[in-house]
C-alpha cells in the first residue's frame, strides 16, 4: 500500500464517522406539551423536526412496543390517550430518509384525569397481635389467617389464630433472608424476600417448600397480591410487576399514579374486590389501585390508628392488610403492633 493509498483511507474515516453522527442528528421529536405530561384522556401530539430540511418519506411511531401510527411524509402525530397505562413513557419515532431509517425519542408522563378519592376508617374489632412480629404481609386463604415476618434471622412464615393472635404454625426463613409480603393461591403460599432477589413457594398446609424464584428485572421485594390467576409484585419503585403465577416470570408492570403524582415506596399488597390496596411507607396511608392502569383512585387515611397501639416507634409503620373474601372483612396491623383491626372503610 503506497503512502497516497494510506492518507485517502486515514482522510475518510473520519468522514465517514461525521456522517454516521449527522444521520443521528439531523432531527428531533418534539411533543406539544410544553412540560411533556398529560392526563389520562387528552391527545397525545408530537410533530419531527427536521432542521436540515431533509425529504422526509414517511414516519412510523411506537408506545410501549406497539405502534401507533405511520404518517406519509412528516404530518403531525395526534392520538388520543383513553386507555393506556399510566406513568412514564418513551415515544419513538422512526424517521425513513433517502433510504435510510433513523430513531428519535422523547419522554412524557400520562397522569390520571381526576384526584383519588378520600377515605377514613371505623374500627370493627380489635384483636391481639404478636408485638414482635416485624409484620410484612397478611393474608387470608380458606378461612385462614397467614402472615409473613421480616428482618435477617428473625423473618417467618406463619399461620395465626385471628382472635387470640396465637401463632399455630411456623417456619423460619434462612438468616440470609429478610422476609418481606406473601400471598396465597391454589394451596400455595408464596413469599417475597428483600434484597435478596429470590422469592420461595410453599405447600400452604406443611409450610413444606416447593421452590424458589428470581426477581429478574424487579429491583427487590416488597409487596405480593393475587387476582386469582397473576401475581401482583411491588418492589419499592413506581412499578407493580405482574407475574405468571405458574412460571413466577415478570411478564408486565403497571406504574402507581394519581392525578399529578408517581408514586413509589408502596408496600404490603392485598387485592379487595377487583383493586389492589397498597400500604404507603413510612405514611400510614393506603393507596387504592386501579389494576388496569395504575391510577391511585383513593387514599385511606390510617394515621390516627397508631394512637390504639401501645408501643410503636417510628419504625413500626402501618404494614400489613389481608382481606377475608368469604365474609367481606377487611383487617389491618403494622410492624410490631401488639393489635390487629377489623375495619371499614368510609369514603369522606
Amino acid at each position: 500500500m503506497n503512502l497516497s493509498t494510506k492518507l485517502y483511507i486515514l482522510l475518510s474515516f473520519p468522514l465517514f464517522f461525521l456522517s454516521c453522527n449527522d444521520d443521528a442528528t439531523s432531527y428531533s421529536l418534539q411533543i406539544s406539551n410544553s412540560d411533556n405530561s398529560l392526563k389520562l384522556g387528552e391527545s397525545l401530539t408530537a410533530t419531527i423536526k427536521n432542521p436540515k430540511e431533509k425529504v422526509i418519506d414517511s414516519v412510523t411511531y411506537t408506545l410501549n412496543g406497539k405502534s401507533i401510527a405511520s404518517h406519509k411524509n412528516n404530518n403531525p402525530l395526534s392520538v388520543a390517550l383513553t386507555n393506556n397505562k399510566l406513568g412514564e413513557h418513551t415515544l419513538i419515532a422512526t424517521v425513513y430518509s433517502e433510504a435510510k431509517a433513523t430513531d428519535v425519542s422523547a419522554n412524557f408522563k400520562l397522569f390520571n384525569n381526576k384526584p383519588p378519592e378520600s377515605y377514613s376508617f371505623e374500627i370493627i374489632n380489635t384483636y391481639p397481635h404478636d408485638a414482635n412480629a416485624f409484620t410484612q404481609g397478611l393474608e387470608f386463604y380458606n378461612g385462614n389467617l397467614y402472615e409473613s415476618t421480616g428482618r435477617n434471622g428473625q423473618s417467618t412464615i406463619r399461620k395465626v389464630n385471628l382472635e387470640t393472635g396465637e401463632v399455630l404454625q411456623s417456619s423460619d426463613l434462612d438468616i440470609d433472608y429478610f422476609g418481606e409480603g406473601i400471598t396465597a393461591l391454589n394451596d400455595k403460599l408464596y413469599q417475597l424476600t428483600w434484597q435478596g432477589k429470590k422469592g420461595f413457594v410453599y405447600d400452604i398446609n406443611t409450610f413444606e417448600q416447593l421452590d424458589s424464584f428470581s426477581y429478574n428485572a424487579s429491583k427487590e421485594g416488597w409487596g405480593l397480591c393475587n387476582d386469582g390467576s397473576k401475581l401482583y409484585k411491588s418492589d419499592g419503585t413506581s412499578k407493580i410487576w405482574i407475574l405468571n403465577a405458574e412460571t413466577l416470570a415478570e411478564e408486565d408492570y403497571i406504574q402507581t399514579v394519581s392525578h399529578k403524582t408517581i408514586s413509589k415506596k408502596l408496600n404490603e399488597l392485598e387485592w379487595v374486590n377487583g383493586k389492589i390496596y397498597a400500604n404507603n411507607w413510612q405514611i400510614d396511608l393506603i393507596s387504592i389501585i386501579n389494576p388496569k392502569n395504575g391510577a391511585i383512585e383513593g387514599l385511606v387515611d390510617f394515621r390516627s390508628l397508631r394512637k390504639q397501639v401501645s408501643s410503636a416507634t417510628k419504625e413500626d409503620v402501618l404494614n400489613g392488610i389481608a382481606y377475608n373474601k368469604e365474609t367481606g372483612k377487611l383487617y389491618v396491623t403494622g410492624k410490631n403492633w401488639d393489635k390487629l383491626f377489623e375495619v371499614k372503610i368510609i369514603k369522606k
